[in-house]
């Protein structure tokens, strides 16, 4: 009986090709289908350098991925004037976002709050204003006043709340960023980047999607006084909807904005310019460069099925294949086909297997560089097969690897 068993696997074995599948190109979404036996010529897309701006410093990047598209002294430590009071909205919000306050409890209003000089929404010492009202009056009126008051109010005073500012800073990532107050006023050793202040304005947008819209209000009334949002480009760019203006003498004219089109969002930030037109023209050099030459471009989403492989030892055949992630870049506009994508998946690849498992890898390649390598993982479980089709299994890979 063992004997025909030997025979009748062995039988069945000789009509399987055992050889690993070789690596490949794999056509999916925006990726090239491989051509067999040729190569198809690319002809190359020239970008130019980016433009030169007349700021201190500056950085363009891509909303999604957190790729540079261009920068200039986006390193150099410089005041950030107004531009401090991302970080205190984005705190605000938080709390909001997290329940730990509402929008529409009243503040007390101190005296520190309202003595407050600059740039003011103008609330009174001994009113309530509530959550919300003050919000606004950080983002749109810039308001030194506001922002004082929320700090008191979410941490019980200012400095505690500058302690909580520099924390985050730190927790994102903002690796030379200081803060000495929560509005920006002049002080000594109150320091940030162009690239950190992209940092935080990406985590302004995609952690706080539901009140990012508040960055885009053009006008805000409070106190039979009407304001205007400081960010002219609002006005001038209907793909503009954020973030903020600073100035002080030190720190020049500055201003962190963001624009969407299509699929793509870019940050601009740009430090240390000579006037407030001046801040939104080279801002506006900035978006356009970006959006002139450079898209952002999802190749795979979380769990889109890329292949299939064979399943030793289970009560299926066959497992399908997928990414763990969306996986999305930042490419030159028109070299979309150019990438180069394989698959490497296990050679042996036995039962029991989870969702999740990594069987495998995909790498992405462009002009030989390498932008992704990621794991390719099993999108549905296989159980382990009954003692007779292990055996089975075991035996055809017993011969597989003597005649290999």
């Amino acid at each position: 009986m063992i004997k025909k068993l030997l025979v009748s696997v062995l039988l069945a074995s000789s009509s399987i090709t055992f050889a690993q599948q070789p690596a490949a190109p794999l056509p999916s979404g925006t990726l090239p289908t491989p051509t067999q036996g040729q190569v198809v010529e690319q002809k190359p897309v020239v970008i130019p350098a980016a433009p030169q701006l007349a700021a201190s410093g500056f950085i363009l990047v891509d909303a999604t991925t957190g790729s540079i598209v261009a920068e200039s002294n986006s390193e150099q430590r410089l005041p950030p004037a107004s531009l401090t009071k991302m970080m205190s909205s984005y705190l605000v919000v938080d709390e909001i976002e997290k329940g730990r306050i509402t929008e529409d409890a009243m503040v007390n209003i101190s005296v520190k709050a309202w003595k407050m000089g600059g740039s003011r929404m103008y609330v009174k010492e001994g009113t309530q204003v509530s959550v919300i009202d003050l919000l606004r009056g950080v983002i749109i009126q810039s308001g030194n006043d506001s922002t004082v008051a929320l700090a008191e109010y979410v941490s019980g005073n200012e400095d505690a709340f500058v302690d909580t500012m520099n924390q985050k800073a730190a927790q994102l990532g903002m690796v030379n960023t200081h803060f000495e107050n929560s509005t920006g006023w002049p002080a000594e050793g109150h320091l940030t980047t162009a690239k950190d202040l992209a940092v935080l304005a990406r985590s302004i947008i995609n952690d706080h999607p539901t009140h990012y819209p508040l960055y885009a209000e053009k006008y805000f009334f409070y106190n039979n006084i009407r304001q205007p949002n400081r960010n002219l480009l609002l006005n001038r760019d209907d793909t503009v909807d954020g973030l903020k203006t600073g100035h002080t003498e030190e720190a020049g004219y500055c201003l962190v904005a963001s624009s969407k089109r299509e699929n793509t969002r870019l940050i601009a930030v740009v430090m240390g310019t000579e006037s407030e037109s001046a801040r939104a023209a080279e801002t506006q050099k900035l978006l356009a460069y970006g959006f002139r030459y450079f898209q952002t471009t999802q190749l795979y989403q979380a769990g889109q099925q890329v292949s299939t492989a064979r399943v030793w030892a289970g009560k299926t055949q066959e497992v399908t294949l997928g990414i763990p992630n969306n996986i999305v870049l930042t490419l030159p506009k028109g070299r979309e086909q150019s990438l180069q994508a394989k698959m490497h998946i296990n050679e042996l690849i036995k039962a029991p297997i989870v969702v999740g498992q990594e069987l495998g890898n995909l790498t992405v390649e462009l002009d030989g560089q390498l932008l992704v390598n990621t794991p390719i993982v099993a999108l549905q479980p296989v159980e382990e097969a009954g003692f007779f089709a292990r055996l089975i299994d075991n035996l055809k890979l017993f011969f597989r690897n003597l005649f290999s």
